[in-house]
């Protein structure tokens, strides 16, 4: 049985597993991640790698972390919740722990891992949008991970669908992921309640009062009841999702869209409008096959089995 290590490096927690060729993981160890400091993160990744290793014979390493990647996969150029700045974290912890080691950008990884062992398995061109406080995506095309020219492709969140629009972190105005990701939806509800209190009175007491207490998991627990505003909210986040889908699919042509991300676990109060506005706003959709949109299957895992399964393949490519 062939055995590879995975990591997912998060701002918060950082988790190393086992997995083997069918995508299952084996063992699976947490730590915190020491975010502030480079070389501590690399430290704590590598003792987590050293762990698993002093268990299973694994014969390479995967590691995946948002930001964006140099094209070898082996340094991080930057990492938003993280220190690294042009950090050779492949080296080093190769250095630390005397396996092969890749990495790759978290989003990549989790669509890899959809792609092969969940929601995306049978299709050879995937998309996987995370629908989070934000939106990452990563794309797979005729059967391999689409990277770009300089490893960075895959950030649809920050293409502009509103000129002039909702200020991003990014810096530009108008982002997708400003119209139709976790934080677009407590955006929706807020506003909602400050306009019309007598209508959210639902929202309101979730929010302990006031419109800013409202939360992501507030809407949908609302939504669920049958709540109308909170179904609104909905509505108009799908919708969103569901143009930014369509006008993906023109550029990309994929067999499957596959919705991961903390917002995608309302099911279907975001999947019906996405669906239904994806197939509208489609173009030349009379006369063209129309892609699937599926809910992730993999969760929280999808990163780390990626990262492990890509790990895997750089080693049988030698």
């Amino acid at each position: 049985m062939s055995l590879t290590i995975g990591v997912d490096v998060g701002g918060t927690k950082i988790a190393a597993g086992v997995v083997d060729e069918d995508g299952a993981i084996i063992e699976m160890v947490k730590r915190p991640t020491p975010a502030a400091n480079a070389s501590k993160t690399i430290d704590v990744i590598s003792d987590a790698v050293r762990e698993l290793l002093a268990r299973h014979d694994a014969g390479a390493v995967g590691i995946g972390a948002a930001g964006f990647v140099e094209e070898s996969r082996s340094a991080v150029l930057f990492a938003p919740n993280l220190a690294w700045r042009h950090e050779p974290v492949a080296r080093a912890v190769e250095e630390r722990t005397g396996r092969p080691v890749i990495v790759e950008n978290d989003a990549n990884a989790a669509a890899w891992a959809e792609a092969r062992f969940g929601a995306g398995r049978g299709h050879g061109h995937v998309v996987l949008i995370t629908v989070g406080t934000g939106i990452g995506a990563g794309i797979v095309l005729s059967g391999e991970l689409y990277r770009g020219r300089w490893g960075m492709a895959g950030e649809p969140g920050h293409y502009r669908v509103v000129p002039e629009g909702r200020l991003c972190g990014c810096g530009n105005r108008g982002c997708w992921e400003q119209y139709a990701s976790g934080s677009a939806l407590v955006f929706e509800a807020r506003e909602f309640a400050r306009r019309s209190p007598g209508a959210a009175v639902r929202l309101l007491q979730l929010g302990g009062g006031a419109p800013e207490g409202i939360t992501g998991p507030a809407v949908t627990t609302a939504a669920r009841e049958g709540d109308a505003a909170a179904l609104r909210c909905f509505e108009i986040i799908g919708r969103w999702l569901g143009e930014g889908l369509a006008d993906l699919a023109a550029i990309l042509d994929p067999g499957c869209f596959v919705l991961g991300g903390g917002v995608s676990e309302a099911g279907d109060l975001l999947l019906g409008e996405a669906r239904a506005a994806f197939d509208a706003g489609l173009t030349g959709r009379l006369f063209r096959p129309h892609a699937s949109i599926v809910l992730a299957e993999l969760g929280a895992d999808a990163g780390l089995i990626g990262a492990a399964d890509l790990a895997r393949r750089s080693r049988a490519a030698g």
